[in-house]
């Protein structure tokens, strides 16, 4: 299986080029990006301050069930500072069309080859600082085994334009709720035999410590207090059960990119799996083709050989004639 990479290749890509070159040789640069569930990002350099940049990004359209403030996810904000310390501005309000803008000050960067690299990652993946925000906070917790102050029993998180998964902080463990949606029925078919597969792949013996995962047709007893709406999902729900050992240490960041992204590592694979039966299909009538194409040949020569020639009177008499 591929799992998708936290920072984005488009900003990574971008700003490697910037600080590569020199930026006093630099130009101006606009250019906009796309990214897996609605995610857009917008780059602007200027020769007017070439060590700043203008990163923007816009944030899928979150459901009536989920909370933001100020147009971002709950800490998403003191996230940012948190990880990006002065290399990163806010810029408040954001453009037009954006929910985040932040000016980043390339100069402050380490002077140090690899150190710098560590920090165009941590700036790439800006998508799972923001949109991760509070998914961590609650994993935080959950390592610690406690609940975040003023958290509802029931906690809907956007993961897509209009689309939320939920997640039920209990001190001791945390239930994540995913309803799957497809809008192809195609990829609805093979999504289904995916997950379940997904849940049968978890009892083998080498999986043992991974998160206990459940698949079922109808929502589960956790979304009872759920809107209607959140709970229409022609693919059905996946479950995960998320206890302490899974966000100890290094493990919290894996986590919380693996859960945020779920939707999106299952509509990759099924994606990935049409493509692949669509060419194993495409070889087979090739195949068939050519197997058509050789046989022709041969039932010319059949034909011709038991083929008869039209003869005329005359021909007919000569040769009776001649006998």
């Amino acid at each position: 299986m591929i799992l998708l990479q936290s920072p984005s290749r488009f900003v990574l890509q971008t700003l490697q080029n910037r600080v590569l070159n020199s930026p006093e040789k630099g130009i101006d640069l606009d250019c906009h990006s796309f990214e897996f569930d609605d995610v857009r990002y917008h780059i602007q350099f200027s020769m007017k301050s070439p060590e700043v940049m203008l990163l923007s990004m816009s944030l899928p359209t979150p459901p009536p069930e989920a909370v933001f403030v100020d147009g971002l996810p709950i800490g998403a904000l003191e996230a940012v500072k948190a990880v990006y310390g002065q290399v990163v501005q806010i810029l408040d309000p954001p453009k037009d069309g954006f929910n985040i803008t932040m000016k980043l000050n390339l100069s402050k960067l380490p002077p140090d080859e690899d150190k710098r690299h560590i920090e165009l990652i941590k700036i790439a993946s800006v998508r799972d600082v923001v949109l991760g925000a509070p998914l961590r906070m609650i994993l935080k917790n959950l390592a610690l085994k406690t609940v975040p102050p003023a958290v509802d029993d029931l906690v809907a998180l956007v993961h897509r334009p209009k689309e939320s998964f939920f997640l039920l902080p209990k001190v001791d463990k945390v239930t994540v709720v995913y309803p799957m949606r497809f809008k192809d029925s195609i990829d609805t078919v093979l999504a289904i035999s995916f997950l379940q597969e997904f849940v049968e792949a978890r009892r083998t013996p080498g999986l043992n410590n991974a998160p206990l995962c459940t698949w079922s047709p109808s929502p589960p007893t956790e979304l009872e207090g759920a809107p209607a709406e959140a709970l229409d999902a022609n693919g059905g729900f996946v479950t995960f059960v998320i206890f302490p050992r899974h966000v100890e240490g290094r493990r919290l960041d894996r986590t919380a990119w693996s859960l945020s992204t779920f939707h999106a590592y299952v509509s990759y694979h099924v994606k990935c799996s049409e493509g692949f039966m669509h060419t194993r299909m495409r070889r087979r009538v090739e195949s068939l083709i050519q197997a058509l194409d050789r046989a022709k040949p041969d039932a010319e020569k059949s034909k011709e050989g038991n083929s008869f020639k039209r003869l005329s009177i005359k021909d007919a008499r000569n040769n009776s004639h001649s006998r």
